[in-house]
Order: C-alpha cells, then structure tokens, then sequence
C-alpha cells in the first residue's frame, strides 16, 4: 500500500488529506484497527522514533505517551514498586512485562495529559501491556508486532474502533525530509545524531559523580528533548521522565513547566493523596483530576460542601502549602535536560528546587561559567553535550 486517505487533516475543513510514500514505495505501516487521523500519524511516528531510539541506547523496552505531538511522558521498562503500583492504579496481583512497565511509567508522568494518548512501544505488545492500555483513555497504539491475545484485546476498546497501527522495525526513511509551509518546500537532512553514553563524557563541574542509573536517566531526557516541540526540558528519575515542558518560547518557563509537572508527579506520592478514599466504581479520568485539583492551590473546588461527595468517601483533609513544599524539598536523584543550552543560571535554581543532581545540557552560552558556577554552589554534575536537539 503506497498510500492511506485520511477524513481530514488537522482540522475537519482541511481536506483531502492522506499519507503517502513519495518514491513510490510501500507504506512501512500496516493498519490492524480503527482508523487514524492525520495528527495520529504525527504522534504515531514520532513516538515510535523517540521509542526504537531509546530502546537501541539503552537496551532496555521502551515506551512513551504522546499528545499533539509531543511526549507527555516516556520511559524505560524498570520494574514498578510498591509506590509505583498505587500511583498508575495497577492491580496488587497484575503480572507486568518490562514493556507494560515501561508504558505504565510512561502514562504515569503526567496522567492528565496523557488522557486521550497516543502509545508507542519499542517491543511487541503483550496482554499484559493491552489490558492496562484497554481501562485507559487512550486513542491508539503503534508497536512493531501485536500478539494474537493482545490485538484481541485492543480491539475491543472504543467499541471496536481503537486505533492500532503495526510499523516495520526494519524500515529506514530516506536521509531528506520536505515539508510544506505556505505553499513553500523545506527541505533538511533528517536529524540522525546518536544520542548514547558517549554523549556524556565533558563533564564540566567540579563534581564528577555520574552513576549508571544518572546516565541512563540523561539518555532518556536527551532522547524525549529530540522528539518534544521546542523550546524543551525534560526532567527524568529512574528512567522515566517525571515532567517534560514543551514548546515554550522562554528556557527558564520551560524548566518551571516542566519542574510542576515533576512536583506534581512527586506529591502524588505524598500520604495525604496515596489515602485519599473514592467513591466507588469512580471513572479513571475523575480520579486523576480529583488528585490534579486536590494536591493544586484550587483545592476548594473539590473540598467543598456538597461537592466531595461526589468524589470521595471521606472529607480528606488539606494538603497545605507548607506540607506540599516539605514533601517536595525531600525529593533528590532527579535529571534534567535541555534541548538548548541553559543561558541563565536560574535554570539550575529553578531546577535544584525539585530535586535535581544531574544536568545535560548543550553547552555555549556567553555565561556559560555562570552557569556552571550555580551547579557547582549545589554540588551538582552536569555534562554539556556540545549538541543541540531543536525539533519543529
């Protein structure tokens, strides 16, 4: 199949739409169900690049959950703990697979953008992976293989109609990519650079402490950077991106966007919201905003009278302020990167106060020294990777 006519584009009045190879060529993709749409395809190539190239740097199966093209969340599959399993609502008993796990820390960043995703995994999908994804808000999957269960399973999402696209692992595009903007062709070279330890090596601060899981967490930002509408930064612990801030056009506002989508993920751990009661047979979807709104300083709206109810068994009491930054201050072991360098040292501060110990940045500022300088006063490690990962 050389080409697939899609309803519309990214909008309903832009139209015809379709993808097509223009060599001539087949399709790397076979449709196995539903029907994507032209910002499905864009989130299901770009996710499945960010995903075959994590999993090549790292070894390890490899997902990553995408909304309008860019990554909510993307990560390694480690096995989940005790924590991990109360935050991602995954069943005590649940068998998981390294790339179910690898999905579940994916979605977990960030469950309210996630709502409504596009999932992408480097290894053929599992049960284990299809049953967490069928309770999930979710529009589609892109993987390089399904097996007989699990295809079984996704169809029966969206009263039949999920989205489920198998890509050939082989394919290779061409090394020029086009597009049209205006009525104007653009054309550049595809953005081949390996990302991998070697990437890693200037270290520029005096402390030059990088362990092995540092390292791994500096790929997995570097690699979500290079998929994430600039500018972009990316926070990661374990190998699981915990707050990733897109497309803004100020560094320092990214690294804030970013570290609240980090804070956000910690507090979820936070006592208080791991006691929070439901209601029962809650929707998923109510549940993570009810923790969105619970652990934000718009709390009232669901602790009010007459309005708890609905979500919970039990008037939970506040999260106050103070208890939300003292749980913060006890984060650590945190990674951030940056798709450009840091021209500031408030980056650092803004970053130090969740938690961060390590940094991978570029490098090449004016004030570079100033930067490091800031590091350096927090006892940091940071790498400049002397390569920028703009995308657009």
């Amino acid at each position: 199949m050389n080409e697939l006519e899609l309803k519309y584009g990214c909008n309903p009045n832009q139209k015809p739409s379709r993808i097509f190879m223009r060599d001539g060529s087949d399709l790397p993709i076979a449709v196995l169900n539903g029907k994507p749409g032209y910002i499905n395809f864009l989130d299901a190539f770009n996710s499945w690049q960010l995903v075959r190239e994590l999993k090549a740097a790292t070894g390890l199966p490899s997902a990553a959950s995408f909304k309008h093209v860019s990554p909510a969340g993307a990560a390694v599959g480690l096995p989940l703990s005790e924590t991990d399993r109360k935050i991602y609502f995954v069943e005590e008993v649940a068998e998981l697979s390294p790339i179910a796990c690898a999905y579940i820390r994916a979605r977990g960043a960030d469950r309210l953008c996630s709502y409504g995703d596009w999932a992408a995994l480097s290894d053929v999908c599992d049960a284990a992976t299809a049953n967490y994804l069928k309770y999930e808000v979710s529009d589609g999957v892109i993987a390089p293989g399904y097996t007989e269960e699990a295809l079984e399973i996704l169809k029966t999402k969206k009263k039949g109609n999920y989205n489920v696209v198998q890509i050939d692992p082989d394919y290779v595009p061409a090394p020029q990519e086009y597009k049209d903007v205006f009525g104007i062709t653009f054309q550049q070279g595809r953005n081949n650079f390996a990302i991998n330890e070697a990437l890693l090596e200037n270290i520029v601060t005096e402390n030059h402490d990088l362990p092995q899981q540092a390292k791994i967490d500096m790929i997995v930002s570097l690699i979500t950077l290079k998929y994430t509408q600039s500018n972009s930064v990316c926070y990661v612990k374990d190998g699981q991106a915990i707050g990733v801030g897109a497309g803004q056009q100020s560094r320092i506002h990214c690294t804030r966007l970013a570290g609240q989508k980090a804070d956000n993920w910690y507090l979820r751990q936070h006592p208080k919201v791991l006691g929070l009661q439901f209601v029962d047979n809650i929707r998923r979807p109510d549940r993570d905003n009810a923790i969105d709104i619970y652990t934000s300083d718009e709390y009232e709206d669901i602790l009010a009278d007459g309005v708890w109810q609905n979500t919970f068994k039990v008037k939970p009491d506040v999260l106050t302020a103070e208890e939300k930054k003292a749980w913060i201050a006890t984060q650590s072991g945190v990674t951030v990167g940056s798709d450009a360098f840091f021209p500031f040292g408030d980056n650092v501060e803004r970053a130090r106060k969740s938690g961060v110990q390590y940094i991978a940045e570029p490098g090449g500022s004016i004030r570079d020294d100033h930067v490091i300088a800031t590091a350096n006063k927090y006892g940091m490690t940071m790498c400049f990777t002397g390569m920028r990962l703009f995308h657009h």
